[in-house]
């Protein structure tokens, strides 16, 4: 039986890794998409995505209970907001006005859906598609690394994962809730 959400911060508190590392597992897909969606950079929502954890391994207490899927999006949302405005004071870039709107393929093909569904739907996936997919969502890896890592142009991965994203996307059909 899988706990929930608070469930897994008390074990947290109690410095229990296995149920940090299932909240992770839970949890790291949405923190990382929002960050990159926010600033525009995967190196940066990867730095946020590991402050936000880290801050839910020191720090369990800040979380009093309630919906922990709203608190760790503000809790993204507001170590993004202090990236950017980070950027603006050192001139890097601008805060912008508003922030982008369109979801994500993959934000659509992986909320809400079981795992062994998603399991069923990459098998269905050539080889080419399905690899860096799994690396990329499942083995936290960025694009850049499985280029480097296969040998592939990073064009060509980024392209492959969105295919086959689209795929998987289709093959869950009613399974998603948009």
């Amino acid at each position: 039986m899988t706990q929930d959400a608070g469930q897994l911060m008390e074990r947290v508190r109690a410095r229990d890794a296995d149920a940090f590392e299932a909240l992770y597992d839970a949890h790291h897909r949405v923190v990382y998409g929002l960050a990159a969606r926010m600033l525009g950079d995967a190196l940066a929502a990867e730095d946020v995505t590991q402050a936000v954890f880290l801050k839910i391994w020191t720090a369990p207490e800040l979380f009093h209970g309630g919906n922990f899927a709203a608190w760790i999006v503000r809790l993204t949302r507001n170590r993004s907001l202090d990236v950017l405005r980070v950027r603006k004071s050192h001139g890097e870039a601008e805060l912008p006005e508003t922030l982008p709107e369109e979801e994500a393929v993959e934000d659509t093909a992986f909320a809400n859906i079981d795992a062994d569904n998603v399991r069923k739907a990459l098998a269905t996936l050539p080889p080419e598609q399905r690899e860096p997919i799994e690396l990329g969502f499942f083995g936290g890896i960025t694009h850049d690394e499985i280029a480097r890592r296969s040998g592939i142009p990073l064009g060509t991965v980024k392209t492959r994962i969105r295919m086959g994203l689209k795929k998987l996307r289709s093959a869950l059909g009613t399974m998603v809730t948009v």
